[in-house]
């Protein structure tokens, strides 16, 4: 009786109770480490549409999750980043000794899809200061969409846990933000995210004074009819202890670099260019009074590409940084990139226990500065 008794309350362990789909623009749900976003910040962009997300099961450092949505409009904006964000205390990169974390996940829609699937962390001089440095790790840029870049082109390619990324840089008002966006669609990934630091520590300058700050991981929708991203397996954890000095993949190798930096004294342009230093980029229906301006896109841009037309929404900050999904071009005339068109198989381009469902009344750090 008492190892029966015991198998039962492990298996009530195991399973947390499943809430229900919240809708509502800042609506979470947390269960164990974790809490879930619906983080709708860029509905307003959208001519019509919704999301909805919800949690599947979390066996307690593992969770299934799941968001859906429609949206139209405004195809170079995001609409939303629906994520699991780990729970944790905020502590510097020279404690961390690892960060490992598991993602699977299946994408369906219908007709065209534009989006990311990819993890987000912050970073700060302090453990409660405020974004200082944002990385992200795309697993797949769907329909053409392309990250954060002052140039429109990587500085870098690198493998990480078996997987080739290309790294690109950019700024979000005061925020630094590095992108390592995978060559491939990666729909199961399986690493140390804490690679992706010792390799922006030795390349790149990054301090390991730096204290981390969010661990989360989603997808950023720019527009999709009944697209279902499913999470059927995630897990993240951030563990202390002595780091190493070398950064290696999960398999022990060392970390390959490429460095694409372009001469200083190239032409950049690019739909994601510094406003002062790249040729300017027309959009639709759009003021600014930026000084400058860092745009996630969809395509690597050229040196010598001439500007390309995007939406783009109205702002007035000195300095703006929107998510959008201009075609690139590659060569000196711009072409155009064609929407993913079946489930799970788009075209990456890199630039391309018991839950319970609540409502807060402001969103997570995912956006905007």
């Amino acid at each position: 009786m008492k190892v029966l008794f015991a198998v039962a309350v492990s298996a009530a362990a195991v399973s947390s109770v499943v809430a229900d789909d919240f809708c509502d623009q800042w609506g979470t749900t947390t269960s164990g480490d974790y809490i879930i976003y619906n983080d709708l910040w860029g509905e307003s962009y959208a001519t019509s549409g919704s999301q909805c997300t919800g949690l599947d099961s979390n066996d307690g450092s593992t969770i299934a999750w799941h968001t859906n949505y429609s949206w139209a409009g405004a195809s170079t904006q995001v609409k939303s980043y629906a994520n699991a964000a780990l729970q944790f205390d905020a502590v510097q990169l020279s404690s961390v000794s690892s960060i490992p974390s598991t993602m699977e996940y299946t994408y369906t829609y219908d007709d065209t899809l534009i989006a990311d699937v990819a993890y987000d962390l912050f970073t700060s001089s302090t453990a409660d200061g405020d974004n200082e440095f944002e990385i992200m790790i795309w697993l797949a840029a769907l329909g053409g969409a392309g990250p954060i870049s002052s140039t429109g082109s990587a500085v870098a390619t690198t493998t990480i846990g078996s997987v080739e990324f290309s790294l690109y840089s950019g700024a979000n008002g005061d925020t630094t933000v590095y992108s390592f966006v995978a060559s491939d669609e990666t729909t199961s990934f399986s690493g140390d995210l804490m690679d992706f630091f010792n390799y922006l520590t030795e390349n790149e300058g990054m301090s390991t004074s730096q204290y981390l700050t969010t661990v989360e991981c989603g997808t950023e929708p720019f527009t999709g009819t009944n697209a279902v991203l499913t999470v059927s397996s995630y897990s993240a954890a951030v563990n202390t202890g002595t780091s190493s000095s070398e950064s290696t993949d999960t398999t022990g190798s060392a970390v390959t670099t490429t460095n694409l930096v372009a001469d200083s004294t190239a032409t950049s342009a690019s739909t994601e260019a510094d406003a002062d230093t790249a040729t300017s980029t027309s959009t639709d229906a759009a003021t600014t009074t930026a000084s400058s301006s860092d745009v996630e896109t969809t395509a690597p841009t050229a040196t010598t590409a001439t500007p390309t037309s995007t939406d783009a929404a109205t702002t007035t900050s000195s300095t703006s940084d929107e998510e959008t999904t201009a075609p690139i071009a590659t060569t000196a005339t711009p072409t155009s990139t064609d929407a993913a068109t079946t489930t799970t198989s788009s075209t990456t381009t890199p630039t391309a226990t018991t839950a319970t469902a609540t409502t807060s009344t402001t969103p997570n750090c995912r956006r905007r500065m």
